[in-house]
């Protein structure tokens, strides 16, 4: 997953810490010498990531902790060759580094982990953050569909971009070529606690023609297919049995159905582009069908 900004109440410093992989002054952090009973969630998406029961006090400088929540961190080569870098497993922000072997808990194992980049939740209190999901579609001109999906309560932020293709960091010029694979795409990040899958992939279908086979309106192109990224089986039949639903209804659907693929950022004049211009989309209107 690529990483984005979720929280809007991020400082500069947090920023930097998770995005840039910098790394906040030694005993500087707000949890180097914090050890109340909760939780640590990330600061960007809110997903939990230690408990207070796996935090001790390691020397460092750092909050250490000797296990984390089951696969809520991911371990990754560090750029510097030398160290394994840990990420969130939800939003792939920057959290520290993994240290094994130093024999400082019966774990045997240390994750370091940047004040910056994590949310302390006492255990007393319903927990204030919410597990943030992304999905990923298509169907036209990503300015339309951003416009609409913004609208929809539930959803946290959104990016534009490229997916599907077989070329690195393509440009704008080169997928509206036709000739890198890419479609036009919209990274959704949502709360689910506010808005289900199946409740996107419905808005989904009353915002486009998912009819039109060579791409949206005017819009023709195979940048602008009708398509929806899907990340479990449990995803994949939801998406199928609202399909049913509409040809059931005499709709011909020719949305393509595809596996999580790399999603690439467009160039930031595109993203958040009709509010930006205050204009509003030309082949995006919202017709409840599903």
């Amino acid at each position: 997953m690529s990483k984005s900004i979720i929280n809007p109440n991020l400082t500069n410093f947090q920023k930097e810490v998770m995005f840039n992989q910098s790394t906040e002054p030694a005993y500087s952090g707000e949890y180097d010498d914090f050890y109340q009973a909760g939780d640590y969630a990330c600061r960007n998406c809110g997903a939990l990531l230690y408990s207070s029961s796996a935090k001790f006090d390691a020397g460092c400088g750092w909050p250490a902790f000797d296990k984390c929540y089951p696969n809520s961190v991911i371990q990754v080569p560090d750029i510097d060759g030398r160290r394994i870098e840990i990420v969130c497993s939800n939003c792939s922000v920057h959290l520290g580094h993994v240290f094994i072997g130093e024999q400082l808990t019966v774990q045997n194992t240390r994750h370091c982990v940047n004040s910056a980049s994590i949310k302390y939740i006492n255990k007393d209190q319903a927990h204030p953050i919410q597990k943030i999901e992304s999905l990923v579609v298509g169907c036209g001109c990503f300015w339309g569909v951003e416009y609409w999906f913004k609208k929809l309560n539930g959803v946290v932020s959104t990016s534009v971009g490229y997916s599907g293709g077989h070329t690195d960091n393509p440009t704008y010029r080169q997928v509206c070529s036709g000739e890198t694979g890419h479609i036009e795409v919209l990274k959704i990040d949502y709360d689910s606690s506010k808005v289900s899958f199946e409740e996107l992939i419905r808005y989904f279908f009353n915002i486009h023609d998912f009819e039109q086979v060579d791409g949206q309106g005017n819009d023709v192109g195979s940048q602008y297919l009708s398509l929806i990224q899907y990340k479990t089986t449990e995803q994949k039949t939801i998406i199928q049995k609202i399909l049913t639903e509409l040809e059931q209804k005499g709709y011909k659907p020719v949305t393509k159905l595809l596996t999580e693929t790399k999603f690439w950022p467009a160039e930031d004049y595109h993203q958040d582009y009709y509010t930006k211009n205050g204009q509003s989309p030309y082949c995006h209107f919202y017709k409840k069908i599903v």
